[in-house]
C-alpha cells in the first residue's frame, strides 16, 4: 500500500472519530469509546439499508473495501495495540498488582483455559441445532479469541468507576495479561485447526516461551530505558525514550516470536511505578503522562470506531444470527464460571472483595482483540460465523456490558 492511501485512510479515521466524537459529547453524553462504537454502528446500519434500496449506489461494496484496506488485524496486533497496552500499564499500581497476583495469574491462565473449553464445546453443542457446520476445533478457536478480556475496552471503563483499589488492581491485572495467554492458546489452536501436527511438549515449549520469554524481554528492556531516563533530566527526550520503548520491544517480540503484548505491559508497569518515582523529575513525569493519555485517547477513538463499522464486514443468515443471539449469554456463562472457579479456590485462603465475581463477571470486556483475531481466520466456510458470533459478543460487551457496570458496581461492591 502506498503513502498516499495510507494517509487518506488516517485523515478519513481521525476527522470521523473527531465528528463522531463531537456529536456523542454535545448531545448523546454517553462515555466516549462507547458513543463511537454506537454512532459508527448506526451509520454502518443506516449504510446498509440504503444499500438494500438502493443497490446502485454501491455504499457496502465501497466501505467494505475501505475495511479490507485497513485490515484491523494487521493494524492493530502489529501496531497500535503495543501503544494502548504500554499506556494502560503506565497507570497501574505494581504494589497493588503484585498483593493479587495469585488471583490475577490464575484468572489469566486457568481462567482463560477454562472458559475456551466451556464456550468451545458449548457453541459446538448448539451449532447443528441452528444449522451451520462448524467442527469441535474451530469451536475452540473461538473460545480462545472471545475468552480474554480487552484490556483496552476494560481500563477504559475503569476510569470511569469508583471501585476498591484492591478489585481495581485484579480486573486491571488481569485483562492486561490474559490477552497474551488468549493470542498464545488462539495461535496454538488454530494451528491444529489448519492440520498442524503439535504434540504437549511442543505446545508447553511455545508457550513459555512466548509467556515468559516476553516478560523477561520486557523487563530487560524496561530496565534499560529505566537506566537511561534516570541518567538524564531532559523531559522531550524521556519522552522519546518511552515511545522507542515501546516500539523496539514490541518489534523484538514479533521477530524473536515472543509474546509482544506480555512484553510491553512489563515494560510499562517498571517505567510506571519505579521509573516513575525514582527517575523521573516532576515536569518529566507529568509530561509522559500526558503524552501518552493523549496517544491513548487517540488510538482508542480510531479503535473503537472501526470497531463499529465491522458490521458492514458482516455476512448475514437467519442461522448465523440466531448464533449471534445465543453466543452472548453463552460466553457471560463461560466467564461467570472462569472467574468463579479461581477465585472459589484461592478463597479458602484468602478473603476477597465483595462483590468480586459479579464485577469481573460482568466487567470482563471483549473488543478490538477479539475481531481482530477473528478477522485474521483463513477463508474457511467456518470464519463467517466466527465472525459474526465475535461481532455481537463485542459489541454487547461494550455497549450493554460497558453501561451498566457501574449500577452491577453499586449494587454488589457497596
Amino acid at each position: 500500500m502506498s503513502y498516499t492511501p495510507i494517509f487518506n485512510m488516517a485523515a478519513i479515521a481521525l476527522t470521523l472519530a473527531a465528528v463522531f466524537g463531537y456529536v456523542n459529547h454535545r448531545w448523546m453524553k454517553l462515555p466516549h469509546t462507547i458513543g463511537l462504537v454506537v454512532i459508527a454502528l448506526v451509520v454502518s446500519l443506516a449504510v446498509l439499508g440504503l444499500d438494500a434500496l438502493v443497490p446502485e449506489l454501491g455504499f457496502q461494496p465501497a466501505l467494505r473495501d475501505a475495511l479490507d484496506r485497513i485490515d484491523l488485524h494487521e493494524v492493530l496486533m502489529k501496531g497500535m495495540l503495543s501503544f494502548l497496552l504500554f499506556a494502560g500499564a503506565l497507570h497501574v499500581d505494581l504494589d497493588q498488582l503484585m498483593r493479587r497476583k495469585w488471583a490475577i495469574g490464575v484468572m489469566a491462565t486457568a481462567g482463560v483455559l477454562i472458559s475456551t473449553g466451556l464456550v468451545g464445546v458449548a457453541v459446538w453443542g448448539v451449532v447443528e441445532l441452528v444449522g451451520l457446520d462448524i467442527p469441535l476445533i474451530y469451536c475452540l478457536v473461538f473460545g480462545a479469541l472471545i475468552s480474554p478480556t480487552d484490556p483496552v475496552a476494560v481500563l477504559g471503563i475503569l476510569k470511569t468507576l469508583e471501585v476498591p483499589e484492591s478489585l481495581k488492581a485484579k480486573i486491571a491485572g488481569e485483562s492486561l495479561f490474559n490477552d497474551g495467554v488468549g493470542v498464545v492458546v488462539f495461535t496454538l489452536l488454530a494451528a491444529v485447526a489448519a492440520g498442524e501436527a503439535i504434540g504437549p511438549l511442543a505446545v508447553a515449549r511455545l508457550f513459555v516461551q512466548e509467556a515468559v520469554g516476553g516478560a523477561l524481554l520486557g523487563l530487560a528492556a524496561g530496565y534499560l530505558a529505566y537506566r537511561a531516563i534516570r541518567t538524564i533530566d531532559e523531559h522531550n527526550l524521556e519522552v522519546l525514550i518511552t515511545l522507542a520503548l515501546v516500539m523496539l520491544t514490541y518489534s523484538i517480540a514479533l521477530a524473536l516470536h515472543l509474546s509482544g503484548p506480555i512484553a510491553v505491559v512489563v515494560a510499562g508497569l517498571l517505567i510506571g511505578n519505579q521509573g516513575s518515582r525514582l527517575a523521573m523529575s516532576e515536569t518529566t513525569r507529568d509530561h509522559v503522562e500526558k503524552f501518552w493519555s493523549l496517544l491513548d485517547e487517540v488510538l482508542n477513538s480510531v479503535l473503537f470506531l472501526i470497531i463499529g463499522f465491522e458490521v458492514i464486514a458482516l455476512t448475514m443468515s437467519w442461522a448465523i444470527a440466531l448464533l449471534m443471539a445465543i453466543a452472548v449469554p453463552l460466553v457471560i456463562a463461560a466467564r461467570f464460571v472462569s472467574v468463579a472457579a479461581p477465585l472459589g479456590l484461592l478463597s479458602l485462603r484468602r478473603s476477597f472483595t465483595k462483590g468480586a465475581i459479579p464485577v469481573l463477571t460482568w466487567g470482563g470486556l471483549r473488543g478490538g482483540i477479539s475481531v481482530a483475531l477473528a478477522l485474521s481466520l483463513p477463508d474457511i466456510p467456518a470464519k463467517e460465523a466466527i465472525l459474526a458470533a465475535t461481532y455481537a459478543v463485542v459489541i454487547f460487551s461494550i455497549v450493554v456490558q460497558g453501561l451498566t457496570v457501574r449500577k452491577v458496581v453499586e449494587a454488589t461492591v457497596r
